[in-house]
């Protein structure tokens, strides 16, 4: 059987953008979803199945622009899906079929939006629990104009959550552990079904036992009170290259915060502030100095000392009817 303009499907002409698209497709896939038609399933999801197939084509650029050159059954059906063309090992699809709702991974947020977190809930709830990354810090460092040119080492003192050395970090007072939550079975949500006129609809709460966490903590740790951290203050040194810039920023990996079931540390961010010097002044790769000389000196020529950054000094012969604000370059 033929397949239906992907156009016609979505009720879309062909000059439709990306939101109308999105537009028409969030529509359509609310009205044909099985969940919201209890009464009709296999006619919903085969409806739903081509609504998904056009989206999923008409969304990409790439495959869009094929399909309006060779139309649904791709480039094959027009002779040029042959060994060694454009299109690499002689086929092109739009899409493979259809297994379940697994193919389309924006399903799960499109119809957390429509049915409260239902569709595809168990892979929120996995990610809500699993690995998280520790949360990033700030550290604001200031800095002489020399140590900027010639490179340093400084060493800071920043307030972070430490793991909490008692418990490990689990939160749990020692010789315990945290208990997997009887209410959600681990999940950290509640799963609650509701009668609607479109159905019967299934939303997703956060659980108010654990919290979330899909744990829970009995005996808790007295270092910490439960909560696997403690605020503690670190010195760390910091390795300031030569050259650095005014408002450039150092990463220090893995020098924030812990992070939470298992997951990294956060990084420390270093934003390093140059001061001003009454000599000295930077544009790009070059230092400029401004040394004052009296008309005497300009006239006739003389030789004076010019001070270096590194704190050295160099002797240079001003030519006699020097101008004012001549550059000379080391």
């Amino acid at each position: 059987m033929a397949k239906r303009d992907y156009y016609e499907v979505l009720g879309v002409n062909k000059n439709a953008t990306d939101e109308e698209l999105k537009k028409a497709y969030r529509r359509l896939a609310k009205q044909y979803h099985p969940d919201a038609n209890p009464n009709n399933k296999a006619e919903a999801e085969a409806k739903f199945k081509e609504v998904n197939e056009a989206y999923e084509t008409l969304s990409n650029p790439q495959k869009r622009q094929m399909y309006d050159q060779f139309g649904p059954d791709g480039p094959q059906a027009s002779g040029f899906g042959t060994a060694g063309g454009p299109f690499g090992n002689g086929t092109y699809t739009y899409s493979t079929g259809f297994d379940g709702f697994g193919d389309f991974s924006d399903l799960g947020d499109i119809f957390s939006s429509f049915f409260g977190g239902g569709f595809g809930s168990s892979r929120g709830a996995n990610r809500q629990n699993g690995p998280r990354k520790g949360a990033d810090l700030q550290y604001d460092l200031e800095i002489s104009f020399e140590e900027s040119f010639l490179g340093t080492e400084r060493y800071v003192t920043i307030n972070r959550k430490e793991t909490c050395p008692t418990c490990h970090g689990n939160g749990a007072k020692p010789g315990t552990k945290p208990e997997t939550c009887t209410v959600c079975h681990g999940t950290g949500q509640i799963k609650q079904v509701q009668t609607t006129i479109l159905g019967q609809m299934q939303t997703m709460r956060t659980c108010s036992n654990c919290h979330g966490t899909g744990k829970v903590i009995k005996e808790p740790c007295e270092t910490c009170k439960g909560r696997g951290t403690v605020k503690n203050g670190v010195r760390l040194s910091v390795k300031i290259p030569a050259g650095v810039a005014d408002n450039q920023t150092i990463v220090l990996r893995g020098e924030g915060e812990p992070g939470e079931n298992g997951g990294p540390k956060g990084d420390l961010y270093i934003a390093v502030h140059v001061k001003t010097h009454r000599l000295y002044s930077r544009k790009g790769n070059n230092v400029f100095c401004e040394i004052p000389i009296t008309f005497t000196q300009a006239t006739l020529g003389a030789q004076i000392r010019v001070p270096m950054v590194d704190g050295t000094d160099e002797i240079y012969t001003i030519p006699d009817g020097t101008r004012n604000r001549n550059k000379i370059c080391y």
